[in-house]
């Protein structure tokens, strides 16, 4: 199983120094991955109606993008996972275009997640629809793929239409592999049909068997299985016991994941040092390899 880490950004400041070392000390610990969450802006919970989010307009998130491209250029071998994307959001192309840089310029170092999100205000100001945001994602998910493989394409779908064009230059990766977030039955279901794997935001191996054995009926439905498909959960820092984080990865291991991501965000850890101390201790605690 691949081990990972998510990137802290609510609570890492915005140093570039920070990031670097951040980006550094998790390749040099092992790590295979680093996970960076997606939001373009945030609500302010004093506004009309108020606001019930977990994250608000002081909530701070460097965008994917641009941050992997920087973390790019400071690493060799790491990974990095965009998790997750809020697609439906955001336009299409543009999204395949980023993506498509991203990979050529890391050597191939790309996994992108992406999912529905839940902010309505953030859809709102970026001027797309939220209530079909999950018949949308199909299509678009089915969109970046072609521009991914071809030099040109010519699609005509229920909302993008590309009259003969494609992107240049065309990514390592052809397919880049698409992972997707959610959990209710809708967002299974089509995980099970498109995604190459999923990102599994669930807080205990518990919760996850009770998802994964739907999931397994879902793919079975699809003419798929469980050979060849991703499963990520995350693990929660928590209270710090190792024998709780490993007691956590067997079960997870038994379940069938092949990444795990780290989280150390929640508990309180105030500085980039600290976070990256946590991560430290982790991985001397469970054995990331090298």
């Amino acid at each position: 199983m691949k081990t990972g880490l998510v990137f802290p950004q609510t609570e890492f400041g915005d140093g570039p120094i920070a990031i670097h070392d951040y980006a550094q000390t998790a390749e040099g610990l092992g790590f295979t991955h680093i996970v960076a969450y997606d939001h373009v802006l945030g609500a302010n919970p004093e506004r009309p109606g108020g606001w019930k989010g977990p994250y608000t307009h002081e909530s701070a998130f460097h965008e994917p993008f641009v941050l992997f491209s920087y973390m790019a250029a400071h690493t060799q071998k790491i990974e990095f996972v965009p998790g997750v994307i809020i697609l439906p959001q955001r336009q299409t192309a543009l999204v395949a275009k980023q993506a498509a840089t991203l990979d050529v310029l890391s050597g191939g170092r790309l996994r992108l997640g992406v999912g529905l999100g839940w902010n309505e205000v953030e859809y709102i100001a970026l001027n797309e629809k939220f209530h079909n945001r999950g018949k949308r994602i199909e299509e678009q998910i089915t969109l970046m793929r072609e521009l991914w493989t071809k030099p040109l394409i010519t699609f005509t779908g229920k909302w993008h239409t590309i009259p003969d064009a494609g992107i240049k230059p065309l990514p390592i990766q052809q397919p880049i592999p698409i992972w997707c977030g959610g959990t209710a039955d809708a967002a299974l279901r089509r995980i099970a049909r498109i995604a190459d794997g999923w990102l599994i935001n669930l807080r205990t191996p518990a919760d996850g068997k009770i998802a994964l054995e739907k999931l397994d009926g879902y793919l079975a439905e699809a003419g798929r299985s469980r050979e060849g498909f991703g499963l990520e959960p995350r693990l929660a820092y928590g209270d710090g016991d190792p024998e709780t984080w490993r007691s956590h990865i067997e079960e997870w291991q038994a379940l069938g994941a092949t990444h795990l991501s780290f989280n150390t965000m929640g508990v309180g850890f105030d500085t980039p040092g600290k976070h990256m101390e946590a991560v430290r201790r982790f991985a001397e605690a469970v054995g990331v390899e090298k």
